[in-house]
This record gives C-alpha cells, sequence and structure tokens, in this order.
C-alpha cells in the first residue's frame, strides 16, 4: 500500500484512477488475507505427496457384507492398518479414532468413514477383531475390514504395507491413520504417539470436509 500512494504521489494521477488501483490492491489484501487464514489452519498430520488418491479395495466387515473403496466416494476416509492381537501402536490408534468420532457432530460423522484393514487373516478373525474393538470402546465408531491373505495381499501392495503377517510380529507392521477427502485425495497423515491424537484427528477430518 505505501508503494502505491508514493507512486500516486509522485506521477500526479487522476482520482479516478488512483481509486481503481487501490480497488486492485484492496483486492489483493483480501486474497493475501484468505491465503494467510488457510495457512494458520494446515492439516496437523504430515503432508503425503500430492495426488494420491484412495486405492481400490473390496473386502468384508468384520460385522458382515463388504466395503469397496467406490463406495466411499464423497465421504471423508480415515484409513489404517491393523492387528487385532497388536499390543501397542493398535490400541492407541482405535482410541484416537474412537474418540474422535465421539467429538464429532452427528452430520460430520455421517460424511466420514473409518476403517481399519486387517495386517494379519489369521488373526483377524471377526470374533477376535470385535473382541479388540470392544476393548478400544470402539465398535460402532471404527470398522475393519477382514479377508484371506489372497484378498490382503493386494490391497497391502497397493498401499505399500508392511503386513504382520510378513513381519512375523503382532506390533511390526505399518500403523498410520491416513486422511482421505471428499475428492478421494489422501490429505494427512497421523502416527500413533506422534500425532495422532483425538483433537488432531477431529481437526483434520473436519478440514477434509470442509467444516473447519
Amino acid at each position: 500500500m505505501k508503494w502505491l500512494i508514493a507512486t500516486g504521489i509522485a506521477v500526479g494521477v487522476l482520482i479516478g484512477v488512483l481509486a481503481g488501483a487501490l480497488a486492485v490492491t484492496t483486492r489483493n489484501d483480501d486474497s493475501s488475507s484468505a491465503e494467510l487464514l488457510n495457512d494458520e489452519r494446515p492439516y496437523r498430520g504430515s503432508k503425503p505427496p500430492p495426488g494420491i488418491r484412495l486405492k481400490p479395495f473390496t473386502l468384508a466387515s468384520y460385522r458382515g457384507g463388504s466395503v469397496s473403496a467406490a463406495s466411499l466416494r464423497g465421504k471423508v476416509v480415515a484409513l489404517t492398518f491393523l492387528e487385532s492381537n497388536c499390543r501397542e501402536a493398535c490400541p492407541i490408534i482405535a482410541v484416537q479414532i474412537a474418540r474422535g468420532v465421539d467429538r464429532l457432530t452427528p452430520a460430520e460423522r455421517a460424511q466420514l468413514r473409518p476403517i481399519g484393514i486387517s495386517t494379519h487373516p489369521i488373526d483377524d478373525k471377526p470374533t477376535n477383531v470385535r473382541s479388540f474393538l470392544a476393548k478400544q470402546r470402539a465398535i460402532g465408531l471404527l470398522d475393519y475390514l477382514v479377508g484371506s491373505e489372497a484378498e490382503l495381499r493386494p490391497v497391502w501392495r497397493r498401499y505399500h504395507i508392511l503386513s504382520a503377517l510378513d513381519s512375523g510380529n503382532a506390533d511390526t507392521h505399518s500403523a498410520s491413520v491416513h486422511i482421505y477427502d471428499r475428492s478421494g485425495e489422501w490429505v494427512s497423515s497421523l502416527h500413533p504417539g506422534i500425532d495422532l491424537t483425538q483433537e488432531n484427528f477431529v481437526h483434520d477430518v473436519r478440514l477434509a470436509l470442509g467444516s473447519s
């Protein structure tokens, strides 16, 4: 603004021209303010590479029926990978997601799908999954998809997941929460013990929903 005023005085521009210039400057200032506002509210999880989208899968839910990536279009998806015998990261993930979902409004919950995908087809039988979710008070708040090794392995490969089956240890597998926005783009990753808290989960979900 200072350079605009100084230039106007120096060259003696007409009032109408100056008013037009000020109007342009005001629009630019408004744009800068909007950009600043957005910068003040970034995703709190780590930023993934741009342009990565939810990859295809169709798997059975431990509750019955199946869930596909295609069926999630238009929803915000919180996707993670779990093992029902895991005692370290997985309980943290399930608790933080479930308590985060508890803090959302009913309208927000209706637009969100929190999903865990099995990393061990032998351990993750529906009864074991239900027991695991019940301990974390996550039943009805976090879906858990299961399947055979033949069904799960292509999904692990697409998402570059180290499975508990391959590591040979229930506590050793890929364990972060990926947030996908309504368009299916991966926009944030939250990590247990680092930045996965219910507060950060709620913040990033709301930002992905466009309601922050």
